[in-house]
């Protein structure tokens, strides 16, 4: 291995500070961010502008992506854009038994480095991630569907952010056994005491498989990437097939940064698959495989659960996020917030809200008491007036990221009276783009059952108008859908104290992470790196939380070896 450009000092001297920042903001819970959200904050410094970001996407489009990794056996591809042009970039595929192997020969160096030095090359792949944000942002954009600024700032720095966050848990779960040798001695009366040195390590479990999700595969991808590499595993990152380009750009710049420190740079490597290959199950039971982070369907979710028994599995699988609406103080801001969320990015978030209970009998507001009808009316015309406008809308909506996502959105509009009908909108700068308003649909919650409509979810721009008989009706079937379906996320509107401890008490006993009363800015789908646990990992949507102490601690484990004194 060549010398390190990157020495642990100079490491040190640039990004201690910032661990030891992220290491208190997990603790205080407070906002805080090392990573830039407004474009025109990027340009100096040797981060790329908005011309210069452009202008590197666009020369890693129609090339191969050269990587310099062991086992390539060939070359695979055809990402097409949401937006509709092809993107024509092909990248190494691997042989994986050719590949194994070379991520593992690094570990043992990995390994020695220490928790500290890891973090801190983990920080400055990101800090160089970061510098890159606006070339991210396109490669995000045109394989999510994404619009570019949502693109820009859940692609990049609320990515990165959760990247760092990831490594803050690393290394403070790494840390908290003491390192170096440990003095042990047990008085023995007259007898001179039993004395011991220990060295208490942190191994790494082995290869990390990181399966990569198509609509977030930066800020899905980054914290079991960063929370693996941290805990001085090797990574294997398998994007999705239709999302390869910003994790491929992501294994690159992990791959220079291990090499400038002086590791191997086959840590981090990528396994691209050719078109129906499904590598994703041949990998994740390979024994070599120790620790799999996915987020995707259930279905598969499962089946990694069930079958990968040799490895630790981590997973974001499906949910049917719930909204409760009693009563609230302001109800305009109430219908505003609701249509923001339903609207962003299409509803392909796995925090959008699928359901709103409504009693049937109406709410109490400030504008006076609305029937459900007029609920539900009101809600659609705020959801109609925010994307009325085209322009306005295509900044939101970004672009339907496959057509199965089509497929539902149009097929909803068949199972129950359409509130609100979806419409197309002309995207004048990509007349390939598939953009759709959310279509509302009213159902009837009276007698829920396995078989309704609402009972599972509909990914995309869809959302669903129960009506209940009361709060206490929509507090058990808010109960029951968080049991045995899962949810990322649950909302409130609520004027009553009684109520909202109730919906309290049901999240707390479901394991659900809960927003009550939103009407300003901040919304049921959005979760700040840091302070806001994403999942909680413990309903059937996720086993796990983005992030906290477990989505780290058995990643590695202590290994300890005693020397008498």
């Amino acid at each position: 291995m060549a010398a390190a450009q990157l020495t642990t000092d100079a490491l040190a001297e640039k990004h201690r500070s910032t661990l030891d920042q992220a290491l208190d903001t997990i603790r205080t819970r407070a906002y805080w961010s090392p990573h830039p959200e407004h474009p025109k904050a990027y340009g100096e410094n040797g981060s790329l502008d908005a011309a210069a970001g452009l202008d590197a996407y666009k020369t890693l489009l129609d090339n191969r992506f050269e990587l310099d990794q062991p086992g390539t056996d060939g070359w695979t591809g055809g990402e097409i854009s949401p937006y509709g042009p092809a993107l024509g970039v092909e990248y190494p595929h691997a042989d994986i038994d050719v590949l194994l192997p070379a991520m593992r020969a690094g570990m043992g160096a990995w390994r020695e480095a220490g928790p500290e030095v890891r973090a801190l090359v983990c920080i400055e792949i990101l800090a160089r991630i970061s510098a890159r944000t606006h070339e991210f942002a396109h490669a995000v954009m045109h394989t999510s569907g994404q619009a570019f600024m949502m693109a820009f700032q859940a692609g990049g720095p609320h990515a990165q952010d959760r990247g760092l966050e990831a490594v803050a848990y690393a290394y403070a779960e790494q840390t908290r056994t003491p390192g170096g040798a440990a003095h042990w001695s047990k008085p023995q009366g007259k007898r001179d005491p039993l004395e011991l040195t220990k060295q208490f390590t942190p191994v790494a479990r082995g290869i990390a498989l990181m399966i990569g999700c198509n609509t977030f595969p930066t800020w899905n991808g980054y914290p079991g990437l960063f929370a693996s590499l941290a805990t001085g595993n090797a990574v294997l990152v398998k994007p999705h097939p239709r999302a390869v380009l910003p994790l491929a750009l992501t294994v690159r710049v992990a791959r220079e940064v291990l090499a400038e420190a002086g590791f191997d740079p086959n840590l981090v490597a990528l396994a691209v698959e050719r078109p129906g290959e499904g590598i994703a199950k041949t990998l994740a039971v390979r024994p070599e495989i120790r620790i799999i982070d996915y987020t995707g369907s259930t279905a598969f979710g499962d089946w990694l659960e069930a079958n990968a028994r040799q490895a630790q599995v981590y997973t974001e699988k499906a949910g049917v996020n719930t909204v409760v609406v009693d009563s609230t103080d302001d109800y305009k801001g109430m219908l505003s917030n609701l249509a923001f969320s339903l609207s962003l990015y299409s509803g392909q978030m796995c925090t959008t809200p699928q359901n709103l209970l409504i009693p049937r009998d109406g709410i109490s507001t400030d504008a006076g008491n609305k029937s459900y009808d007029e609920v539900v009316a009101d809600l659609a015309a705020a959801v109609g007036g925010l994307l009325g406008d085209d322009a306005r809308a295509n900044a939101l909506l970004g672009a339907l990221v496959n057509p199965d996502v089509k497929a539902r959105l149009e097929a909803a509009a068949g199972l129950g009276e359409v509130a609100l009908a979806s419409r197309e909108v002309a995207n004048p700068d990509f007349p390939g783009a598939v953009v759709r308003t959310p279509v509302i649909v009213k159902l009837d919650g009276s007698k829920p059952d396995a078989d309704a409509a609402y009972f599972s979810e509909c990914f995309g721009p869809v959302s669903f108008a129960v009506s209940v008989d009361s709060t206490a009706d929509a507090l058990e079937l808010l109960r029951r859908t968080v049991r045995e379906k899962g949810a990322m996320t649950v909302g409130a509107y609520t004027t009553s104290a009684d109520t909202e401890r109730a919906v309290e008490e049901v999240c707390l006993e479901e394991s659900a992470q809960l927003s009550l009363n939103l009407t300003g800015g901040i919304y049921v789908n959005q979760t700040a790196a840091f302070s806001d646990f994403h999942g909680s990992g413990g309903n059937p949507a996720a086993n796990a939380a983005l992030c906290d102490a477990a989505f780290v601690a058995n990643r590695f484990r202590v290994v300890e070896v005693r020397r008498q004194a």
